[in-house]
């Protein structure tokens, strides 16, 4: 946190989480309801039941901020969801997989790298479109998605310690399997760990937005970003506000993730950002000659 750009980008993400926690005290009315006579109302208008709408309405006389606030809720307990349940068969099998090698290691490999040959978002469409639009189908869907990220980062971190002299010694003193895995190896994991499960979190919650922009995410009684942004493509040159407003709030919490889960790489590996800043300080240094 000592970087500003961190800081700034921490900042911006507690802002959006404090919006999801309490955005019903905020905005008590339903975003889903609809209103025939306030239909593409523009930010700043007066609804017909006196209410406020801030970022205006939409085709439907839905109010675009109570849509924002309930999107932010789906958005982030979607994307934390995954990565958490991602994140949890990823560490399982990357430490199987790295510490007992062999076929296990080879079996657990080639699902992986199968995996990764079909594009991750055709890879959800695909499930979300066998399970049907519904929050906790698009949390299945993602999370498959997701594990083998995590699986290798872990494994490559045990492949590292699993033959190191401390693991050793715990062999020798009559250690288990399981307690070797859960007190030597996996602290070891924990940095590069969490440096994924950042930057998944962005890409979890683009991820989102595209299946529930394509219909099969949330259902239709719930608000998404993604959502909300299928429902003002066609309105973008009369109620440009409709797509706007959640397409700003993604992108910000994605690149304000992204500079998160660059902050922590950094705190993880100082190695690595003295030799960036070296690099930065020599380019800079021979431009200015």
């Amino acid at each position: 946190m000592r970087s500003t750009a961190a800081k700034i980008a921490g900042g911006v993400l507690t802002l959006f989480a404090l919006l999801a926690v309490f955005g019903p005290l905020i905005v008590p009315y339903d975003g889903v309801a609809t209103r025939v006579t306030d239909r593409l109302l523009p930010p700043g208008s007066t609804l017909s039941d006196g209410s406020f709408a801030l970022f205006g309405t939409d085709q439907d006389g839905r109010d675009v901020f109570a849509q924002f606030i309930a999107g932010s809720r789906v958005s982030l307990l979607v994307a934390v969801t995954v990565v958490v349940v991602g994140g949890l068969i990823g560490l399982v099998l990357g430490l199987l997989a790295g510490y007992y090698g062999g076929w296990l290691d080879t079996l657990i490999s080639r699902v992986g790298d199968m995996q990764l040959a079909f594009p991750s978002i055709l890879l959800a469409i695909l499930v979300a479109g066998v399970l049907g639009p519904s929050l906790l189908n698009v949390i299945i869907a993602l999370a498959v998605t997701r594990w083998v990220i995590f699986a290798r980062v872990v494994r490559g971190s045990a492949l590292t310690v699993r033959n190191r002299e401390f693991v050793d010694s715990a062999r020798v003193m009559g250690a288990s399997d399981v307690r070797i895995m859960a007190r030597y190896i996996f602290p070891s994991c924990v940095q590069p760990l969490v440096v994924a499960a950042t930057m998944q979190v962005g890409l979890t919650m683009v991820a989102e937005a595209a299946l529930s922009f394509l219909g099969l995410g949330v259902p239709l009684d719930q608000a998404s970003w993604g959502s909300t942004i299928a429902n003002g493509r066609d309105y973008l040159d009369s109620a440009w506000w409709i797509a706007t407003v959640p397409g700003v709030a993604l992108t910000l919490v994605v690149i304000c993730v992204g500079v998160l889960g660059d902050a922590f790489r950094d705190s993880a590996d100082p190695k690595s950002a003295k030799n960036r800043k070296a690099t930065e300080t020599t380019t800079t240094t021979a431009v200015i000659r």
